[in-house]
């Protein structure tokens, strides 16, 4: 409108100078038509139609929520696995067990912590006990779909640290960390990069979890194994894998549900959730081929683990980046992201530190890498939101050390003061006697498989004679 009265006034000064009225009424009849067109376009915004929900939208983000919830008995296949035998049970039962605990806590107050309206640093209270969360449209789904979603999220990431506690953290007192730590450290983090938080507000990119997730999930399982301590033998005895093929359809379960995790970060069923799946698709490939080559060059055998691990580790490294680079530069950060999660393996295996599942190296470390990769391969001419330091801007880079380092801090503080505040209330470790008899039978009275005849049924009053025979038989053999 600007322009208009601006060529009205230079039209004026070329009409004769005896039609001053003329010359008069243009500029006038120009401005008239300037406020009328800024009328009419007040009252179209005024107009606008509210958000609507997409049908195609809420289709896609129900079956992505379905996903990501398999991924959490995906996870307990992938940890069941990867312990001994008296272990199974115990150790898929933490990952179960965060599906009705966490899901609970976070209906009830997590939820309103990560996404209700509040300060930079959590969520106010508007939503607790989900307090107006219906089926109103959040964007182009309804809301009680987006929160649903949300949770699954919650969920996994608190039974990853299960990983680095597993065969000899009590259950009950796992119970009550996890269900804490949804509330004061997984809300809090959610809400600082996905929900309007500060690290959000400072352009922080974490499509998928990077930081909220893994990097999170990552510290508490370190601090949490520190805190508990190693296992009965550890260092003296080789704890082997029971069950290889439990890890490998964990892994491929954890694979195909992670492409609701990403790709259903869109939050749509358009060209960003598009872009997601196939970063998803290619990353933990170029992970899984150089991995291989990291085995064959040291063991000179390529193992089935190693190959289980890699796919879970691209996975991880891609879930910040996933909605924000091209498809050739997933393949890049996948296969980056194997070496330091490789050696940081190796590393963590001389040292005195009992990560049990290496939680630490897949999680913490390989979410770091994604985390600060999405800083240098982030493309706007594909995300349309952000370019990284390949593209024009390094400063990315540093705003996603940012994000690390205070999910680091946040994260490590405030786990370590819950291990301390539950250990207050009921014993965090399990006895001696309970842990040489087994987690399975110790804290569930259960079994993961029967020999023999059946199951052997044990009895409060044999449990004790079963454990220390158990302990004398470990004793021995170290």
């Amino acid at each position: 409108m600007s322009r208009l009265i601006s060529l009205s006034v230079r039209l004026a000064r070329y009409l004769p100078g005896r039609r001053t009225g003329l010359r008069l009424a243009v500029p006038a009849a120009a401005g008239v038509l300037a406020v009328m067109g800024s009328a009419v376009l007040h009252a179209q915004e005024a107009a606008a139609p509210p958000p609507t929900i997409n049908q195609a939208d809420t289709a896609w983000m129900l079956i992505s929520s379905a996903l990501v919830l398999l991924m959490t008995p995906a996870l307990a296949f992938f940890y069941g696995g990867l312990v001994r035998t008296k272990n199974a049970l115990n150790t898929m039962m933490m990952s179960f067990s965060a599906l009705g605990f966490v899901g609970v806590v976070w209906a009830l107050i997590s939820y309103s912590l990560a996404f209700a309206p509040g300060n930079g640093f959590v969520g106010g209270l508007a939503n607790v006990f989900l307090h107006n969360v219906g089926l109103a449209p959040q964007g182009t789904i309804p809301q009680v779909l987006f929160m649903s979603y949300q949770g699954t999220f919650a969920i996994i990431t608190a039974a990853l640290i299960s990983g680095a506690i597993v065969e000899r953290m009590r259950f009950p007192a796992y119970l009550l960390f996890i269900s804490l730590w949804a509330i004061v450290v997984y809300g809090p983090i959610a809400h600082w990069v996905w929900g309007g938080g500060w690290l959000q507000q400072m352009g922080a990119l974490d499509f998928a979890g990077g930081t909220v997730v893994h990097v999170n999930a990552g510290v508490a399982a370190l601090v949490a194994a520190i805190v508990i301590g190693p296992r009965k033998g550890f260092q003296r005895q080789a704890f082997l894998p029971h069950n290889v093929p439990f890890v490998l359809l964990g892994a491929g379960l954890l694979w195909f549900g992670w492409f609701g995790f990403n790709a259903g970060s869109a939050l749509s069923a358009g060209t960003s959730a598009s872009l997601a799946f196939t970063t998803t698709f290619l990353a933990p490939m170029g992970t899984l081929v150089v991995w291989t080559f990291l085995d064959i060059l040291r063991h000179k055998k390529a193992t089935a683990i190693g190959a289980a691990t890699a796919i879970v580790v691209g996975l991880v490294a891609i879930t910040p980046a996933a909605g924000f680079i091209s498809p050739m530069s997933a393949i890049i950060l996948g296969g980056l992201a194997a070496v330091p999660s490789y050696y940081g393996l190796i590393l963590r295996a001389g040292t005195k530190l009992d990560d049990s599942l290496d939680v630490v190296a897949a999680h913490g470390v390989g979410g770091t890498v994604g985390a600060l990769l999405t800083g240098v391969f982030a493309e706007k001419a594909w995300n349309g939101t952000a370019d990284g330091l390949l593209f024009g801007n390094p400063g990315q880079l540093g705003t996603q050390a940012i994000a690390v380092g205070a999910a680091i801090v946040y994260s490590g503080v405030l786990s370590f003061v819950l291990l301390k505040l539950v250990g207050l209330v009921t014993p965090l470790r399990a006895s001696e006697n309970d842990e040489g008899l087994g987690m399975d039978i110790s804290q569930h009275n259960d079994e993961a498989y029967a020999t023999g005849e059946g199951a052997t049924l044990v009895h409060p009053s044999s449990a004790d004679q079963i454990a220390s025979h158990a302990l004398a038989t470990e004793v021995s053999r170290g």
